[in-house]
This record gives C-alpha cells, structure tokens and sequence, in this order.
C-alpha cells in the first residue's frame, strides 16, 4: 500500500462507481452531483445512516478523518457532504479496499495510542492534527509510518473525490452546468481571432 496513490484508471472506476451509487437509498446526506438524472434527488432520504462495512467505532474514525482533510470553512465541508456514508458504500462494495481501509484505520488507532495514549477520536483536534502531519506531508514524515502515509494518502484520495462528486462538493467548484441562463453567455474571450466567428451578444 505504501507509496502507492490511486491511478487515472482506478479514478474512473471510483467515479463510474460513485455514479452508481446515486441509486443507493441508504444515504442521510451524500448526494451524487447529478442526482437529479433519474429523479434520485427526489428520493426520500433516511435520518440516520447505516454503515454497511465499517463497524460504529471504524465509521466515527472514517467521519472525523474525512472533517479534518475537508473542513467547515464557512462553507459546507465533507462532514456536511456525508463524505463519510460515501467511503462506506465504496469500501463495502468494493472487496479489494476493505483490507487495506481496515488495516489503515487499525494501524493509525495502535499509533494513537501509541503515541498520545488514547483513541483517535478522543484526541483534540489539536492532537489529531499533530499526529496526521507526519502522514500528509512528506517534509514531514517520519521513519517507521509508511503503512500510515499510505493509508492516510487513500483516505485523502477518497475523501476528495466523494466530495467533489457529491451536489454539495459539485457546488463548490462553482461548476457553471448547475446554472441556469436565461439566454446563452456571450464568449468571454472577445479579444481571441479564433472566436470572432461566434455570435455577439445583442447582434
């Protein structure tokens, strides 16, 4: 696992999957970004998510890791996304994952403990930020954690792109589909010879 990041063709096995997982009916909060094809975003979500692979104290980790690598800066981040019910139903339908996000997250709750004396998730956020620096920057790192930059580098990978498929992630990047005009936007490379023969706006 060390040392490896996820590949051109594994992100689109992940975003083929994402898109297929805008079916799911078991998701509180994550929504695919174009859940509005096939009408799922009128589907009626449940309160509480279920996790369908990670046990409660795995999901806890899972949630609170996907918060500190995409935080609430003021806008909604992968907490708010549900990032973390997305990791879950990846993992949990994906078998060749579920080894490596369990060994992952038993590796960094052994570290944990290790080093601060406690479970991950009762550490400050000040702790937590601590022990994942090492993990997430290589200036950073450390001998002795490549099994944890190696998960904490899938993790991240996960966490971006469940966020940036979900509607709220999709949002954030401003993505000029999710606008509705009322006439088209005229060119906004005007000064370009290569789109003078495109139609002005008002001519």
């Amino acid at each position: 696992m060390a040392g490896q990041g996820i590949g051109r063709r594994e992100v689109l096995r992940i975003l083929g999957t994402a898109a297929a997982a805008a079916q799911f009916p078991g998701f509180s909060k994550w929504g695919f970004a174009c859940g509005h094809i096939g009408n799922a975003a009128l589907q009626i979500k449940p309160a509480v998510y279920r996790p369908q692979f990670f046990n409660a104290a795995e999901y806890a980790m899972v949630e609170r890791l996907t918060e500190i690598i995409i935080p609430n800066d003021g806008t909604p981040g992968a907490k708010e996304a549900g990032v973390a019910e997305f990791i879950d139903f990846m993992v949990a339908n994906d078998p060749l994952t579920q080894y490596e996000f369990r060994m992952g997250l038993t590796w960094l709750e052994a570290h944990s403990e290790q080093r601060a004396g406690k479970r991950f998730v009762e550490l400050t956020p000040e702790q937590q930020t601590s022990l994942l620096e090492p993990l997430g920057f290589k200036d950073k790192a450390r001998p002795g954690e490549e099994t944890g930059r190696g998960f904490f580098r899938m993790m991240r990978e996960y966490t971006v792109t469940g966020f940036y498929t979900s509607a709220i992630g999709f949002k954030a990047l401003d993505n000029p589909a999710l606008k509705f005009y009322a006439e088209s936007p005229e060119c906004p490379h005007k000064g370009d010879p290569e789109h003078l023969h495109l139609p002005q706006a008002g001519v």
